[in-house]
């Protein structure tokens, strides 16, 4: 939720290498002694032992991917030569964290904290190489001389070397002593370097480490340890996360961590080409292969292996539902609230319908996790499981991660993070969009069907990241605002096509349209269904992701006749019509409708937020929600002004793919901005509320007319505003015209020679300031790359080298000629002395030698 949070835009890294050496013999003649690195430090070796020598009768042996032997307090590993030179994904996480040492949404059990991709190799003198495998550069077809070019380029780095103890019995495997690696430390099978430096972990403490246990299954590993690290001390702002952090202590910290060794496949999965008008997580690598004359950057979407069973495959062929080999199985963390369970289940089974439409039956489904007396050898941290991980803490969010495969974009499992303030965060969403609408949401506890309704709908939301799916942050533009006040319509539809939007709840929908929850919630929609089967459904009849683009890209442009299939992307800074927590296809009348239940709320909100025997910190929390979606109703309509659309196309379709927002259009958003915003918004006045919990009345109506006049005022949007000019002529929204129509409603006062009130006076100094910071120190950088009308990404107008100081200079100028006459008759002491002060901040900033 960051996110349902953030979720995230993957492309991950990775190289096919060439093996070191044959297969060696099996003597310790021509021996170069040699050290261990990462497995004891320095020491001669003695060259293999017979078996029963280094696997003595003392063993416990536990056979899988790897026999692991224990000897006493020694572990090995005997690797078999099938195994050897194959692609083994390590995923590191943590059993229990150390007190203290939790970071915002880092430092909980089952949190990732390493992922790598290996490969044990014969090498020369009877040595075992780890190889950690990168994939950015990538041939598949081995028979060609890209292959051998590429592998010729490029060695993958040996990250620790063993010297084989003893061959098998039956000479088709050595073995090697693993102890010194697994208890030391080291970036493969722990913290991964990047998160100790930003967590500020230090080293080892080896004498307070050790090894919990190793086991093997068919097609994993998994050791368990506990590790003792030296804490860097921090000062404030220094830590991980961003922002400010307070200063930390040093001393130590003592976590049980989980590696998984899980074998991938030996053929991988055929992966699907990445399509930008299908909302999918992807991986990627630069091909060799792909393009005759030069490289491909290749990017697959992330996606979990559905295939019918062998019988059924002519039934799917057919078209007749089939139930996949290996159903996608959530099991629920036994730590999770009973209560709660059956909601977390359901919102994983509602995707079963998705499904569907890609031609399978129960597909995905969650189940409880087993008891240790029904399956002893079951862990939550066992790579082979998918789960929903309960996790006791006051973040207020949930995740949807997944571990994938970097040579396909197989997903191989996720762990979804589930943390109890999540419900917070649900009910202060709840409340204040959807109180005005519905009685069982007008208190601070809500009753647990409620609640657990809520779950459920986060629970799918954050499945469906786990399923590849992002977020979908326009697909509520392709509802008309009226047809979420059609109650017959709403209900039967939906207030968005996707779960997968940033829609939460209907806060257009009134309180006279009496629309019940199943309307005013998302769900599982029309969007979704699709994403599933565009991702999902197979082609047998293609031998090759590329073999395949030409069927799935005619099949896209045909789906997206329909208009509810279309996906904004969330990472578009541009686009009005993909914007987070926006409904409906018109951000101003969204944000009237959603405004007038705001307005419904204010009065209310003592009352609502009463509880026994407490103080009115909750009432404070609630007004600032009240204000935050506020905020956000203004964001939306800000979007508009120098926005510019983005339709991602192939050259198979028609029409243009980056549009610019009508001049009508902008001009509606400017106009309701000054009319809701820059016109004080009494409503949020309440003194009553004031009174109790000391909230400044002038420090927040200027904190939200700040913070959109910092946007619009922009280098960013007054340069797309140029580029737009540039583009249209005058057909487009000019700078010229922002600033007549922002001084219309800013400074109305002075054509009717007015008085001016407090909160009027604030925000015309706050516009003085904000146009000379302009002139003086415009804002610039990373953050202005703005979307060029053309496509492709630019830099934002440079104040200097554009026409923005130009317009500026001109609107100032023009401003202080009215302030000056108006200052000159005004009768109001009060006003005379602001418009004075006004006159002389503008005289500074056009002339700072003054």
């Amino acid at each position: 939720m960051h996110q349902f949070f953030n979720h995230r835009w993957l492309v991950a890294v990775a190289v096919c290498a060439c093996s070191v050496a044959a297969a060696q013999p099996r003597t310790d003649s021509a021996r170069i002694p040699g050290a261990m690195p990462g497995a004891g430090g320095m020491r001669p070796s003695t060259g293999p032992k017979p078996y029963k020598e280094v696997i003595t009768a003392k063993a416990v042996s536990d056979a899988g991917l790897f026999t692991v032997h224990k000897v006493e307090d020694k572990y090995f590993f005997e690797i078999g030569d099938s195994v050897l030179g194959r692609d083994i994904l390590v995923v590191n996480r943590i059993i229990k964290a150390a007190a203290g040492m939790r970071s915002g949404f880092f430092g909980f059990a089952g949190d990732q904290i390493g992922q790598s991709v290996i490969r044990f190799e014969k090498g020369p003198n009877n040595k075992v190489f780890l190889r950690n495998i990168s994939f950015a550069e990538y041939t598949k077809d081995s028979t060609s001389p890209m292959f051998t070019a590429v592998n010729n380029s490029n060695i993958q780095p040996i990250a620790a070397a063993f010297d084989i103890r003893a061959f098998s019995k039956d000479s088709t495997g050595q073995v090697i002593d693993i102890t010194d690696y697994i208890s030391g430390d080291n970036d493969v099978l722990f913290f991964s370097g990047s998160l100790k430096s930003s967590m500020r972990i230090g080293g080892q403490q080896a004498d307070k480490s050790y090894i919990t246990g190793v086991r093997s299954f068919p097609s994993n590993v998994e050791i368990s340890t506990v590790k003792t690290y030296s804490r860097m001390a921090s000062l404030p702002g220094q830590g991980g996360g961003g922002g400010f952090t307070p200063p930390t202590p040093g001393g130590n910290i003592t976590v049980e961590l989980n590696s998984s060794f899980v074998l991938l496949p030996k053929v991988p999965m055929q992966g699907r080409y990445f399509d930008p008008r299908v909302g999918y997580f992807a991986v990627g690598y630069t091909d060799f292969d792909e393009n005759p004359q030069g490289v491909e950057s290749i990017r697959l979407v992330k996606r979990w292996r559905l295939e019918p069973k062998d019988a059924d495959l002519e039934k799917y062929k057919k078209g007749q539902l089939v139930e996949p080999k290996k159903p996608i199985i959530f099991y629920i963390d036994p730590a999770t609230p009973k209560k709660w369970i059956p909601y977390l289940i359901q919102g994983v089974n509602d995707w079963q319908a998705a499904f569907e439409k890609a031609g399978f039956k129960n597909a995905v489904l969650a189940k409880l996790a087993p008891t240790k007396q029904e399956d002893p050898e079951w862990s939550l941290e066992d790579a082979r499981y998918s789960a929903i991980v309960y996790k006791p803490s006051d973040v207020a969010n949930a995740s949807g991660p997944s571990i994938s495969d970097p040579r396909s974009g197989e997903i191989m499992e996720s762990h979804i993070n589930w943390y109890h303030n999540v419900m917070k965060l649900i009910r202060d969403w709840y409340f204040v969009q959807c109180a005005p609408l519905d009685p069982g949401a007008r208190k601070l506890e809500f009753d647990d069907e409620l609640m657990g309704q809520l779950i459920r709908f986060v629970s799918s939301h954050e499945v469906g990241h786990t399923l590849g799916l992002r977020h979908n942050y326009g697909s509520s533009s392709t509802v008309p605002v009226e047809k979420l006040r059609d109650k017959a319509w709403v209900e039967a539809n939906g207030h968005t096509p996707s779960i997968m939007d940033y829609a939460r709840f209907n806060y257009v929908a009134q309180p006279e349209d009496k629309i019940s929850r199943v309307g005013l919630f998302p769900r599982i929609g029309d969007y979704d269904k699709w994403a599933i089967e565009w991702g999902y459904k197979l082609f047998p009849e293609f031998n090759s992701g590329a073999a395949e683009q030409s069927h799935l890209n005619k099949w896209v442009i045909d789906a997206l006749k329909n208009n509810r299939l279309w996906f904004g992307t969330e990472t578009n800074p541009d686009d009005p019509r993909s914007q987070r927590e926006q409904v409906g296809d018109d951000g101003m009348k969204g944000a009237f409708y959603g405004i007038k239940n705001l307005q419904r709320i204010i009065p209310n909100l003592v009352e609502w937020t009463k509880e026994q025997n407490k103080d009115y910190t909750s009432l404070g929390e609630m007004y600032r929600q009240v204000t935050g979606q506020y905020t956000m109703y203004m964001s939306h309509v800000t979007k508009y002004i120098g926005g510019i659309m983005e339709t991602p196309k192939t050259q198979e379709q028609g029409g243009a793919i980056y549009e610019i927002v009508s001049k009508a259009k902008q001009k509606e958003a400017v106009e309701f901005l000054n009319a809701q915003l820059f016109t004080t918004p009494a409503w949020l006045i309440d003194q009553n509320i004031f009174n109790k919990t000391g909230t400044s009345a002038t420090a927040t109506v200027g904190r939200l007319q700040d913070n959109v006049l910092n946007g619009i005022l922009s280098t960013r949007t007054l340069g797309k505003l140029i580029e737009a000019e540039a583009a249209q002529g005058i057909n487009a929204y000019s700078i010229l015209d922002l600033f007549s129509d922002l001084k219309k409603g800013i400074w109305s006062e002075l054509p009717a020679r007015s008085k001016i009130s407090v909160y009027r006076r604030n925000l015309q100094k706050s516009y003085i300031t904000t146009l000379a910071g302009l002139i003086s120190n415009p804002r610039s950088g990373s953050s202005d790359v703005i979307l060029v009308i053309l496509g492709g990404s630019g830099s934002a107008s440079n104040p200097d080298k554009s026409d923005i100081k130009s317009a500026v200079k001109a609107h100032l100028a023009s401003l202080r000629t009215e302030v000056k006459a108006a200052a000159g008759v005004t009768t109001d002491p009060m006003t005379r002395y602001h418009l004075q002060d006004v006159a002389s901040r503008i005289d500074k900033a056009l002339d700072p030698k003054e």
